[in-house]
Protein backbone atom coordinates (compact mmCIF):
# COMPACT_ATOMS: atom_id res chain seq x y z
CA UNK A 1 0.00 0.00 0.00
CA UNK A 2 1.54 3.37 -1.04
CA UNK A 3 2.06 5.98 1.64
CA UNK A 4 0.06 9.15 1.32
CA UNK A 5 1.35 12.64 1.92
CA UNK A 6 -0.43 14.66 4.59
CA UNK A 7 -3.42 16.66 3.32
CA UNK A 8 -1.64 19.94 4.03
CA UNK A 9 1.25 19.05 1.74
CA UNK A 10 -1.19 18.05 -1.02
CA UNK A 11 -3.09 21.33 -0.67
CA UNK A 12 0.06 23.44 -0.95
CA UNK A 13 1.15 21.59 -4.08
CA UNK A 14 -2.21 21.95 -5.85
CA UNK A 15 -1.51 24.47 -8.67
CA UNK A 16 -5.21 25.18 -9.18
CA UNK A 17 -5.67 26.15 -5.51
CA UNK A 18 -2.54 28.29 -5.53
CA UNK A 19 -3.78 30.13 -8.64
CA UNK A 20 -7.10 30.76 -6.89
CA UNK A 21 -5.34 32.07 -3.78
CA UNK A 22 -3.12 34.30 -5.89
CA UNK A 23 -6.21 35.66 -7.64
CA UNK A 24 -7.62 36.76 -4.27
CA UNK A 25 -4.24 38.14 -3.15
CA UNK A 26 -3.93 40.13 -6.39
CA UNK A 27 -7.40 41.59 -5.88
CA UNK A 28 -6.47 42.66 -2.36
CA UNK A 29 -3.26 44.24 -3.69
CA UNK A 30 -5.10 46.13 -6.41
CA UNK A 31 -7.93 47.36 -4.19
CA UNK A 32 -6.54 47.31 -0.66
CA UNK A 33 -8.72 50.31 0.20
CA UNK A 34 -11.86 48.15 -0.16
CA UNK A 35 -13.35 45.82 2.44
CA UNK A 36 -12.18 42.23 1.94
CA UNK A 37 -14.03 39.93 4.31
CA UNK A 38 -13.15 36.24 4.03
CA UNK A 39 -16.52 35.58 2.41
CA UNK A 40 -15.69 37.92 -0.49
CA UNK A 41 -12.19 36.50 -0.87
CA UNK A 42 -13.52 32.94 -0.83
CA UNK A 43 -16.01 33.89 -3.53
CA UNK A 44 -13.21 35.35 -5.69
CA UNK A 45 -11.23 32.13 -5.16
CA UNK A 46 -14.15 29.77 -5.70
CA UNK A 47 -13.61 27.85 -2.46
CA UNK A 48 -15.35 27.73 0.91
CA UNK A 49 -14.57 30.38 3.51
CA UNK A 50 -12.91 27.98 5.95
CA UNK A 51 -10.85 26.33 3.23
CA UNK A 52 -9.78 29.72 1.87
CA UNK A 53 -8.70 31.05 5.28
CA UNK A 54 -6.70 27.91 6.11
CA UNK A 55 -5.12 27.66 2.66
CA UNK A 56 -4.23 31.37 2.46
CA UNK A 57 -2.43 31.27 5.80
CA UNK A 58 -0.64 28.06 4.86
CA UNK A 59 0.44 29.44 1.46
CA UNK A 60 1.45 32.98 2.46
CA UNK A 61 2.30 32.66 6.16
CA UNK A 62 -0.27 35.16 7.43
CA UNK A 63 -4.07 35.23 7.59
CA UNK A 64 -5.87 37.27 4.89
CA UNK A 65 -6.82 40.11 7.24
CA UNK A 66 -3.25 40.52 8.44
CA UNK A 67 -2.03 40.54 4.83
CA UNK A 68 -4.52 43.30 4.01
CA UNK A 69 -3.37 45.34 7.03
CA UNK A 70 0.21 45.02 5.81
CA UNK A 71 -0.73 46.33 2.38
CA UNK A 72 -2.68 49.25 3.81
CA UNK A 73 0.16 50.27 6.12
CA UNK A 74 2.70 49.98 3.26
CA UNK A 75 0.56 52.24 1.12
CA UNK A 76 0.08 54.72 3.98
CA UNK A 77 3.85 54.92 4.59
CA UNK A 78 4.42 55.60 0.90
CA UNK A 79 1.79 58.35 0.88
CA UNK A 80 3.20 59.88 4.06
CA UNK A 81 6.66 59.98 2.51
CA UNK A 82 5.80 61.04 -1.04
CA UNK A 83 2.75 63.31 -0.79
CA UNK A 84 1.46 66.32 1.07
CA UNK A 85 -1.91 64.67 1.78
CA UNK A 86 -3.28 65.22 5.27
CA UNK A 87 -3.06 62.20 7.56
CA UNK A 88 -6.86 62.06 7.68
CA UNK A 89 -7.01 61.84 3.88
CA UNK A 90 -4.35 59.13 3.85
CA UNK A 91 -6.34 57.13 6.38
CA UNK A 92 -9.46 57.20 4.23
CA UNK A 93 -7.63 56.69 0.92
CA UNK A 94 -5.97 53.55 2.27
CA UNK A 95 -9.26 52.04 3.41
CA UNK A 96 -9.63 52.94 7.07
CA UNK A 97 -13.09 54.01 8.23
CA UNK A 98 -11.82 55.87 11.27
CA UNK A 99 -8.82 58.11 11.86
CA UNK A 100 -8.52 56.79 15.41
CA UNK A 101 -8.39 53.17 14.28
CA UNK A 102 -5.86 54.04 11.58
CA UNK A 103 -3.61 55.86 14.05
CA UNK A 104 -3.81 53.15 16.71
CA UNK A 105 -3.13 50.25 14.34
CA UNK A 106 -0.46 52.21 12.45
CA UNK A 107 1.36 52.84 15.74
CA UNK A 108 0.91 49.22 16.87
CA UNK A 109 2.43 47.91 13.64
CA UNK A 110 5.18 50.44 12.90
CA UNK A 111 5.99 51.68 16.39
CA UNK A 112 5.45 55.30 15.28
CA UNK A 113 2.49 57.62 14.86
CA UNK A 114 1.66 58.56 11.25
CA UNK A 115 3.06 62.10 11.75
CA UNK A 116 6.31 60.78 13.29
CA UNK A 117 6.60 58.28 10.43
CA UNK A 118 6.19 61.11 7.91
CA UNK A 119 9.07 63.04 9.49
CA UNK A 120 11.25 59.93 9.69
CA UNK A 121 10.47 58.79 6.12
CA UNK A 122 11.21 62.21 4.66
CA UNK A 123 14.46 62.60 6.59
CA UNK A 124 16.09 59.75 4.69
CA UNK A 125 14.43 60.24 1.30
CA UNK A 126 17.59 61.59 -0.43
CA UNK A 127 19.62 58.52 0.46
CA UNK A 128 16.84 56.26 -0.78
CA UNK A 129 16.52 57.81 -4.25
CA UNK A 130 18.99 55.30 -5.67
CA UNK A 131 17.29 52.23 -4.17
CA UNK A 132 14.79 50.47 -6.47
CA UNK A 133 11.19 50.91 -5.29
CA UNK A 134 10.56 47.15 -5.04
CA UNK A 135 13.57 46.69 -2.71
CA UNK A 136 12.57 49.69 -0.62
CA UNK A 137 9.00 48.43 -0.27
CA UNK A 138 10.17 44.96 0.79
CA UNK A 139 12.58 46.41 3.35
CA UNK A 140 9.91 48.67 4.85
CA UNK A 141 7.19 45.99 4.93
CA UNK A 142 5.56 45.88 8.37
CA UNK A 143 6.18 42.73 10.39
CA UNK A 144 2.79 41.21 11.05
CA UNK A 145 3.76 37.67 11.93
CA UNK A 146 1.79 38.09 15.15
CA UNK A 147 -1.64 39.60 15.59
CA UNK A 148 -1.93 43.30 16.37
CA UNK A 149 -3.73 42.59 19.65
CA UNK A 150 -0.94 40.22 20.71
CA UNK A 151 1.64 42.87 19.80
CA UNK A 152 -0.26 45.39 21.92
CA UNK A 153 -0.51 42.88 24.78
CA UNK A 154 3.25 42.22 24.70
CA UNK A 155 3.95 45.95 24.61
CA UNK A 156 1.80 46.50 27.69
CA UNK A 157 3.83 43.80 29.51
CA UNK A 158 0.85 41.83 30.70
CA UNK A 159 -1.41 44.74 31.63
CA UNK A 160 -3.94 43.67 28.98
CA UNK A 161 -5.73 40.46 29.87
CA UNK A 162 -6.02 37.73 27.22
CA UNK A 163 -9.38 37.64 25.44
CA UNK A 164 -9.86 33.91 26.08
CA UNK A 165 -10.12 32.16 29.41
CA UNK A 166 -7.64 29.45 28.38
CA UNK A 167 -4.17 29.88 29.69
CA UNK A 168 -1.52 30.05 26.97
CA UNK A 169 1.71 28.17 27.67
Amino acid sequence: MPTRKPATADALQDPALLRRLLRAKDRMDACSHEDWPVSRLAEVSGVSEAHFARSFKRAFGVPPHRYLLTRRIEQAVTLLRDTELAITDIAFVTGWESLGTFGRIFRDITGHSPSAMRVQARAGVDALDRVPACVLKAAQRPDLTIAVLEKRRRGAKGTVRPSSTKEVT
